[in-house]
């Protein structure tokens, strides 16, 4: 027989698939609503998306393009994640660990985000500088 799996405190975690993906659907509306920055990562994206259709790209082109999208997305989840942990651990008092962990955090935004500018870039300028001097 099969035992369910408890945490510390003998509660049953939850096994079923269906109700984990309403959970995680959950976390990416919650941060969607409450993050400007996701929001702004989500405009951005849709726009490079929007862009890939209008472009043609290439099977390639596109798994680069949606690589960078959704990257830039995860790793602002994390970022969002961290800044969570460290408002509650620190009970939104000021604490220079607290700060060092959330500036390393916006800082693999910032880099992942700049790595999908320079996706963007290699992808899409090509195509316009062609369009505009066919």
């Amino acid at each position: 027989m099969r035992m369910a799996s408890k945490d510390k405190q003998g509660i049953e975690k939850n096994k079923h698939f269906v109700r984990s993906v309403e959970f995680a659907f959950q976390g990416i509306k919650t941060v969607f609503q409450e993050e400007r920055n996701m929001r702004k990562h989500v405009l951005f994206g849709s726009l490079a998306i929007l862009a890939g259709f209008i472009f043609q790209l290439s099977q390639i082109e596109w798994l680069w393009l949606l690589l960078a999208v959704f990257l830039v997305l995860v790793v602002e989840i994390i970022n969002t994640i961290f800044e969570n942990v460290v408002d509650m651990v620190t009970e939104f008092h000021f604490h220079p660990i607290g700060k060092k962990v959330k500036d390393m955090a916006a800082g693999a935004v910032l880099l992942t985000a700049l790595f999908a500018s320079l996706i963007g870039a290699i992808l899409f300028l090509p195509k316009i500088y062609q369009l505009i001097f066919r």
